[in-house]
């Protein structure tokens, strides 16, 4: 491998560390999300001309292996286990929430389809963020083979919306919900608060990952991801060609929740960090690849249709747990693992003031990550067919 090429995967490489370590560091970062910021690095990058030619093969490289890999690491933590032990309201916020993603995203596809091109592609990648965040919407782009400009401007465009979002559940969110749903009723036998002083550690926390206790098993965890990988690819040679690609996520999300019911697999820990790790490297390599000339032409029916992704699911899903009877801190708990993922838990749930509901979020959020890529890939397809 010649000397430029090598730095250039040392870079994509290397930055995602450096913006860990800052995001550790610095308030303002942690509030901007390392996503975020791996997005802009990784476009200012790509616009600078400084890559060397033929850098391309090395991005394409890192974009497709990044998301297969990252996918198992991050199922290995999930507790399918304890979706089945939630309270009736949080599991009715959760599958309301799906119920409302869902209808609001199929009308938006029928609503622009005449405006927007690939917008079957538009609507499995937002069902994947509205259910995953990030990962899953990473996962569509490969398993639908969306291309890179697409990509970034519907990210591009849910980032800038999910913050406007994320502001007003922050400040007002919680009074607001109030005026239709009923409030959240403390829970008087059971008591979360040992388990909720770990969810930072457990989910966002990177300290601790290159000692040895952890180090070895997780390169454990890391070659198992590989192997998934592998696996899944071989067994993608006998579907059709044009779906192969989808059959690899889907067998490799199948792969990541099965092995999470084994106890040794399921308990090493900062699998969730290593996986996300992986995203940034995704996230700073594909924004690089974009050219901002394209970003610049602004499709306002792209916005609008991501728009009415974020908010028209609201509100249905406001109309929905009214009828149910779930209370205002569950749903908005609920949103915000759905559309802005687990790490926003613990940070919605400082504002509403109430920690016994960070669990809750957290699994209705994990939840997501295990069930965004079948709808998301189901849902791309069945409008695919739909005739013009």
């Amino acid at each position: 491998m010649e000397t430029p090429f090598l730095a250039l995967i040392i870079l994509f490489i290397v930055t995602p560390l450096i913006v860990i370590y800052l995001e550790g560091r610095f308030s303002i970062l942690k509030k901007i999300g390392a996503v975020l910021i791996c997005y802009g690095v990784g476009l200012i990058i790509g616009n600078m001309d400084v890559l060397p030619d033929g850098a391309g093969a090395y991005q394409n490289l890192l974009t497709e292996i990044t998301i297969p890999l990252a996918l198992p690491l991050i199922l290995f933590s999930i507790d399918v286990k304890s979706w089945f032990k939630m309270a009736r309201s949080a599991l009715m916020a959760f599958l309301t929430g799906l119920v409302s993603v869902l209808i609001v995203i199929v009308a938006g596809f029928f609503l622009f389809r005449g405006s927007i091109e690939d917008t079957w592609q538009v609507a499995g990648m937002l069902v994947g963020v509205y259910t995953g965040g990030t990962p899953n919407m990473a996962a569509m782009k490969t398993a639908l083979d969306v291309s890179q400009e697409l990509y970034i401007m519907t990210h591009t465009y849910d980032l800038t919306l999910g913050a406007i979002y994320l502001v007003f559940i922050l400040s007002i969110g919680q009074k607001v919900f109030l005026w239709f749903l009923p409030a959240y009723k403390p829970l008087k036998a059971q008591n979360n608060s040992t388990g909720d002083m770990n969810m930072e550690e457990e989910f966002e926390s990177y300290d601790g990952m290159l000692k040895k206790k952890t180090l070895v098993p997780l390169l454990g965890a890391f070659g198992l991801s590989i192997a998934i990988l592998g696996t899944s690819y071989a067994i993608s040679l006998l579907v059709p060609k044009d779906y192969s690609t989808a059959a690899i996520i889907l067998l490799i999300t199948s792969f990541g929740i099965g092995f999470s019911f084994v106890p040794k697999i399921k308990a090493i820990k900062k699998t969730f960090q290593l996986g996300m790790y992986l995203i940034l490297i995704f996230s700073l390599t594909v924004a690089s690849m974009a050219d901002i000339s394209k970003l610049s032409n602004i499709s306002f029916s792209l916005f609008y249709y991501v728009a009415l992704a974020v908010y028209g699911s609201h509100i249905i899903h406001i109309i929905l747990a009214r009828f149910f009877k779930i209370d205002a801190d569950t749903v908005i708990i609920s949103t915000s693992a759905l559309i802005c993922s687990p790490p926003f838990v613990p940070v919605v749930a400082g504002a509403l003031k109430n920690r016994e509901v960070i669990l809750t979020g957290l699994v209705v959020g994990i939840a997501g990550y295990a069930v965004g890529n079948y709808l998301g890939v189901i849902i791309a397809y069945l409008l695919k067919a739909v005739p013009v």
